[in-house]
This record gives C-alpha cells, structure tokens and sequence, in this order.
C-alpha cells in the first residue's frame, strides 16, 4: 500500500478496460487521480463507482491539442502537480487487409493511438516534476504484426518511437518514460475485435487468439496495470525507454 502516496496521476482512456483498472490501482497505493476520457456516460459512472475524494474527471478528446492542454491544466488546477502519465487513450479500428482498409478509419486510429500520445508527452512532460513516470500503452501489435489490423499495428510501433524519443529528451529531469506492451486483454476493445474478424461467431475468434498465447488465455486488467503500477512507482526509478511486455509469452511463439 501508499507505493503513490503524494503523487498525482493522469489517466487517459480511464474510464473502461486498462485504464480503469490502473487508475483503481493508483487509488488504491495512495494517488490522487485525473480521469480522462471522450465518453462521458462512462467516465461519470466510474468516478461514481470509484467513489473517492481523490479522484476528478475531464472529458477530452486526445487528438486535440485544445483538449490535451485542458486535462494537463484540470490536473494542475485541482492537485497543483503531475507525477505519473499513463498515456494510454487508444482505438483498434477495423478488421480489414491494407488494400481494402478505409482510409477515414486509417486516419482516425492514427489521430488518436499516435497523435494522442504525441501531444499528451508534448503537453503533459514539461508539467510534471522532476523524477515523474510517464507510461505509454502500446501492444504486442506494437513489436510485431497482424494480419488485417495495419492501422493498429502501424500506431503502436510508433508510439515506441515516441517513448524512446522522450525518453532521451527528458532524462534530465530523471522523468523516466516507458511502453508497456499487453497481449489479448479481457477488455470491450477485444470483444469488438473479435466480432469484427469472425461476425457469426466471435468465439471462434477468441479461440484464435488464445491459442495464438502460450498461457491459453487473454490477460486480465489487474494483470497489465500490477506491471503500469510498477512503473508507475519509485521502484522503476531507473528505468526508462523500455518496452515492457505482459502477453503470456504470445511474442515469442
């Protein structure tokens, strides 16, 4: 327990899946935390659900610099600080190979997994305090590829070229900055997924991918956010512009 106390967090995409699972997690060790998101049916019923004086909501849309600048400004005006990003906001678009993958859904998935993150590290890093922790949600799609899923693939072997960048550009300050890199997660996103690649039976799907993990299962959320928490914490303090990996061994089969 109190492994964030007197720290202050921004979570993207906090209010569903990984996101609300890490944040419940920062709760938990001490935090006080800034929850964000472009839903906001969602995001109000996890704040309720939460039920905690140290977490606030601001509903933004990542891919807009107006909105990234205000969830940076909701943090510092409500906590007077920023220690933990987890940039995390993302999108898996469509089920479809290159040739036939629509280009509105193409630039979508790019303006919101690689711009999002781009304009959180440009915003948010220079507001936080030295020695901070910045962590970026890639994807096993972010290490290699996947048949039908370019968009995705492409935004998150990106965002490893962010981290790495700001991780140079932001060393002194010793504000570390990390990937982490889930496989299949019992999450909506990979419900959509599936029923996208197999729409008469999404099962089929499922069997698919967890055969594809030699653990036979997809990750829960607690599983991903026990590894964001860590880095999350003091105890990566010497760690930066990494990728970290928790897919059950899925990349090296």
């Amino acid at each position: 327990m109190n492994r964030l106390q007197h720290k202050v967090a921004i979570v993207t995409g906090g209010a569903s899946g990984i996101g609300k699972e890490t944040a419940r997690r920062f709760l938990a060790e001490g935090a006080k935390v800034l929850l964000v998101d472009i839903d906001q049916n969602t995001l109000e019923k996890t704040i309720e659900e939460f039920n905690s004086p140290h977490v606030v909501h601001c509903l933004a849309d990542v891919s807009k610099t107006t909105d990234v600048k205000a969830y940076t400004q909701a943090a510092l005006d409500n906590f007077g600080r920023i220690d933990v990003f987890f940039n995390n906001a993302g999108i898996e678009g469509v089920s479809r190979p290159m040739m036939a993958y629509p280009d509105e859904t193409f630039n979508k998935v790019i303006d919101v997994n690689l711009k999002g993150v781009w304009y959180g590290c440009k915003y948010v890093i220079p507001k936080m305090t030295d020695g901070g922790s910045v962590v970026i949600t890639s994807s096993v799609a972010g290490l290699k590829g996947f048949e039908g899923l370019g968009a995705y693939v492409a935004s998150k072997h990106a965002v490893v070229g962010i981290m790495r960048t700001a991780a140079l550009e932001f060393a002194n300050r010793k504000i570390r900055v990390n990937t982490v890199h889930p496989g299949p997660v019992e999450t909506g996103m990979m419900r959509r997924i599936e029923t996208d690649i197999s729409p008469q039976d999404s099962s089929q799907a499922k069997k698919g991918f967890e055969a594809s993990v030699p653990f036979g299962r997809y990750a829960e959320t607690g599983e991903v956010a026990d590894l964001i928490l860590f880095l999350a914490s003091d105890e990566s303090k010497y760690i930066t512009g990494a990728t970290h990996v928790v897919d059950g061994g899925m990349l090296i089969a």
